[in-house]
């Protein structure tokens, strides 16, 4: 049970500022660690609960910024399962559930073994039970509903969802723009 809570701390979303402060991304609370004992960023508002070492305890940061400035070229984000999990906010897109990570899995609204692509238009995060549930029918065919549409991750999709994420995590709101 402790580690499962201390695996919890690690997976929550951690806010990226440039060095300019400008909000640039979410990450897990992992690797804002990482960035922070590498020297590459510093915590500017942290979480209330610690992760432990055998000799130390450091908090868990809520919103880091980077300590170089990096420019962010324009660009389209990676199809990945850690992207659709973010479009689709952490949430199952048949029940609606919000769940951590490692209790969604990715569906392939037309099944591959219809010939259903792997691309942001055919993937959503799902729940075990929805997935199974599923099975390789089509949603209308398994008598399942999509909350919305898949589409592909744009800028607009990633601000807005730092803006919905900010509304949980009071820190986060100075530095994202309502």
């Amino acid at each position: 049970m402790i580690a499962t809570h201390h695996q919890d701390r690690l997976h929550r979303p951690v806010l990226v500022l440039n060095a300019s402060y400008e909000p640039i991304n979410v990450c897990a609370a992992r690797r804002a660690l990482v960035l922070c004992l590498k020297g590459v960023a510093a915590p500017e508002e942290n979480a209330n609960m610690h992760v432990h070492s055998a000799h130390h305890a450091m908090r868990v940061p809520s919103v880091i910024r980077l300590l170089e400035y990096r420019r962010i070229p324009m660009q389209a984000r990676s199809l990945s399962r850690k992207n659709i999990l973010m479009r689709d906010r952490y949430t199952c897109q048949y029940c609606q559930r919000a769940l951590g990570s490692n209790e969604l899995t990715l569906d392939h609204v037309m099944p591959r073994s219809r010939a259903g692509e792997t691309a942001w238009e055919n993937l959503v995060a799902c729940c075990h039970t929805c997935n199974n549930k599923k099975g390789s029918r089509t949603p209308e065919e398994a008598g399942m509903r999509l909350a919305r549409p898949p589409r592909p991750f744009s800028l607009h999709t990633s601000r807005h969802l730092m803006r919905l994420l900010g509304k949980s995590d009071d820190q986060w709101r100075k530095y994202l723009f309502y």
